[in-house]
């Protein structure tokens, strides 16, 4: 019995002494989430010439007017973040979070947001003309921003997990510019077009129920087999132009001028 005790104490001496090592074996391992970091810690590695932030762990932080031209925001933790007038061209923002981000007048032209979360974003007057869009921008805010050219439309020849879609349900955009922007399968349902310039745009079976497109320019858009259900065309420009308007579904309860 007392060679047992002895055996089963000596064990747990062991267990005991390792617990220690977790902590460490976790930092080490990249499994425990980082402290957030500050802005003087962010714009220390900026000077330090660092373009690599993936997985960056800063929600929250004034980030504002900060220069991340060309560097990597992969995977980047910024919800609630203040980007505000901050440089992100060129920027890799594929899987980042900035859900209540705010970045009012930032710079996002050839940016790469693929698979990232803008949920309630505050993108006022953002450049985002060139950038590559496929994310959560739900209920996102684009008033006057620049969305010329954005690259939004799904592409079914690489969607073997299903449709993956740029998403901007209740999205406010009125008085934003999407001249030329392919938009083609995303949803935009009860999305604020008001006076916006959709022209060319590309909305090719995006779903466009309840939206608002009241004063807006539709300049040759192209709105084949999209759905626009009890969608609002009522003082658009140039609806005489836009192409396949006779095969999109919902047309019954859509509204047009009279």
């Amino acid at each position: 019995m007392r060679h047992a005790y002895a055996s089963g104490a000596a064990s747990m001496a062991v267990v005991a002494n390792s617990l220690w090592l977790i902590p460490l074996m976790l930092v080490a391992s990249g499994n425990i989430l980082a402290q957030p970091a500050s802005r003087q810690q962010v714009v220390q590695r900026l000077e330090a010439g660092s373009k690599d932030f993936s997985n960056l762990e800063a929600p929250g932080a004034d980030l504002s007017g900060l220069d991340f031209t060309g560097a990597s925001l992969f995977g980047a933790n910024l919800k609630g973040a203040n980007l505000s007038a901050a440089r992100l061209v060129r920027c890799n923002l594929n899987s980042a979070i900035l859900r209540d981000a705010v970045l009012v007048d930032a710079d996002l032209r050839e940016a790469q947001v693929f698979s990232t979360v803008m949920a309630n974003a505050d993108l006022s007057r953002a450049d985002l003309r060139g950038a590559r869009l496929m994310g959560n921008f739900e209920r996102a805010i684009l008033q006057g921003a620049k969305l010329d050219s954005v690259k939004g439309g799904s592409d079914m020849r690489n969607q073997p997990m299903g449709l993956i879609r740029l998403v901007l349900v209740g999205a406010k955009l009125k008085g934003a510019s999407l001249r030329g922007a392919d938009l083609s399968r995303a949803d935009l349902s009860h999305a604020d077009f008001r006076d916006a310039d959709l022209t060319d745009v590309n909305l090719t079976r995006a779903k466009l129920d309840g939206a608002d497109f009241s004063g807006a320019t539709l300049t040759h858009a192209v709105l084949a087999e999209a759905e626009i259900n009890n969608t609002t065309f009522a003082g658009a420009i140039a609806m005489d132009s836009v192409h396949g308007l006779d095969s999109a579904k919902g047309r019954e309860s859509a509204i047009f001028d009279r």
